[in-house]
């Protein structure tokens, strides 16, 4: 044991929770979640996550740490017209397509061979609405968020992992000592869960249950299981994922959406700079679980302080938090050249917020990008010759 076990568990806790607390909140506000359904829906998904990051460690005697689907709840977020009990179905899909993913290997294979190209292209399309919101909140704010751009692009010259919990810290120093916030009840207020029963919509559920499916797999289960092989470690892929699409299931009965492998908390607890001994890193996982049963029990507290705030310094942090996402999605979609029409197109359909027979634009994104990709295939073995 040594103490570099704590400090990482406690730095990648807040580093996932502090910087992307505020996508929760806007994901649970889009689909009309009230305040006690906000609440369970933060405690739930941190049970999971402690739970699963708890009981993995310990199994396989390897780092493994979970999160919540940051960009999944950036696709929430960017949804309308969806209340939360069909959302809540749309989660419980999606917990299920994941169980599936692990037990039957064809299913599996069918979502792996989704072209990486377009599954970031419409990842990319979701985000890039967060991002230009920072820069439209500078116009009615700019004394509050031009210099939280400003910490933003400084601490992360020196540590990329940090920079959003500085502009979280800062700006929460900003909007109280200006005066921009509202006035927080000082006492603590112990989290509880409710149980929100399920409405299936068949719209809701292609339009958001499979995007969401798709997107946490993309970008957060396949580099989180790419982050422990990049550390040395032979993470079976199978029964993490069962016991992930688990968790979510059971979650999202209290409103919570997909719990999923962590990629840059894990990046964290993964390194040398956590043990130099990778036999002994996975005594981060029990630590890093105690900090999301902290974050669980005073949920409540935490939520109604980032419900004091002003919308614009949300905006700011939830738009700061993603640009990293948003970069590598846009990386990995126009990175192959043959595929970067359609992935471009997939990007412009996202974004463009369509929405058709009830489903939403990132379903048509991807189906855009699909088609088009499947038409360029067939010109071109068309031009060859025989």
């Amino acid at each position: 044991m040594r103490l570099s076990i704590i400090s990482s568990a406690i730095i990648a806790a807040l580093v996932g929770f502090g910087s992307t607390i505020a996508i929760i909140i806007a994901a649970a506000q889009a689909v009309g979640a009230d305040s006690a359904q906000t609440t369970s829906w933060v405690t739930a998904i941190c049970l999971s996550t402690a739970a699963i990051s708890a009981y993995l460690s310990v199994r396989y005697r390897m780092p493994v740490v979970a999160a919540w689907s940051t960009p999944g709840a950036a696709l929430i977020a960017a949804s309308s017209g969806i209340s939360i009990e069909a959302a809540v179905g749309a989660f419980l899909l999606v917990g299920v397509l994941i169980v599936l993913a692990a037990a039957v290997k064809p299913f599996g294979r069918l979502i792996e061979r989704i072209p990486t190209s377009i599954a970031a292209a419409m990842l990319a399309g979701v985000l890039i609405r967060f991002v230009m919101a920072v820069f439209e909140s500078a116009q009615g704010a700019p004394g509050l968020v031009l210099p939280l751009v400003a910490v933003f692009l400084v601490v992360r010259l020196f540590n990329p992992a940090l920079a959003v919990l500085a502009v979280l810290f800062v700006g929460l120093g900003l909007a109280f000592g200006s005066g921009l916030a509202q006035p927080v009840a000082s006492e603590l207020t112990f989290s509880t869960l409710t149980f929100i029963p399920p409405a299936w919509e068949p719209a809701i559920l292609i339009g958001l249950g499979v995007p969401l499916f798709l997107v946490t797999m993309a970008s957060q289960n396949l580099p989180g299981f790419a982050v422990l092989r990049a550390s040395g470690y032979t993470p079976p892929s199978r029964p993490i994922l069962a016991v992930t699409g688990a968790a979510s299931i059971i979650s999202a009965f209290f409103g919570a959406h997909t719990s999923n492998l962590a990629a840059i908390s894990a990046a964290i607890c993964t390194g040398p700079d956590t043990h130099p001994d990778p036999a002994k890193r996975w005594m981060v996982g029990p630590f890093y679980a105690l900090c999301y049963l902290i974050f669980a029990a005073f949920s409540a507290t935490l939520i109604a302080a980032i419900a004091a705030l002003p919308p614009e310094l949300i905006k700011t942090v939830a738009g700061l938090a993603l640009i990293g996402a948003f970069t590598g999605a846009l990386a990995s979609a126009l990175a192959d050249e043959e595929k970067r029409f359609p992935a471009v197109l997939t990007l412009a359909v996202t974004a463009s917020g369509l929405s058709l027979f009830g489903i939403g634009s990132a379903f048509w994104g991807l189906a855009t990008g699909l088609l088009v990709m499947t038409l360029d295939v067939l010109a071109r073995n068309l031009r060859k010759p025989r």
